[in-house]
């Protein structure tokens, strides 16, 4: 899988205007339930994602040896396991993994959320 993604023309962009992607997979690895992922701005250090998770989806244990994520969620509920660190987050909470570490979440509730990639690589496939 080419995980090379291109950089964003212009300065801004707004959700509205891009077109959502619903996954297929991540890391090779099938999502369980209905995610969709909108590619907000894209540099050469990062990648800055809108992430729309539906209740119940379930996003199987896996990890990333390339890049860094940073996530941060503006509504719903999600269980979320980093490593050996497991907690629910709500609005407002914020997390990373760091590359080589396994991490897992559910969607407790239909969830939006903020995820940033560094160095940025695209890490799922599109249906």
């Amino acid at each position: 899988m080419d995980r090379k993604i291109e950089k964003t023309r212009g300065y801004h962009s707004h959700a509205k205007d891009i077109q959502p992607e619903k996954l297929a997979s991540v890391e090779g690895k099938e999502p369980q339930g209905d995610v969709e992922v909108r590619v907000l701005q894209v540099s050469d250090a990062f990648l800055v994602l809108e992430v729309k998770r539906s209740k119940g989806l379930i996003d199987p244990m896996h990890k990333h040896d390339d890049h860094e994520t940073t996530g941060y969620l503006i509504s719903g509920k999600m269980r979320v396991i980093i490593g050996d660190e497991e907690f629910i987050a709500g609005p407002g909470t914020s997390w990373i993994h760091p590359p080589g570490v396994y991490h897992y979440s559910e969607a407790l509730e239909d969830c939006l959320q903020i995820e940033i990639k560094s160095p940025p690589v695209k890490t799922w496939v599109s249906k």
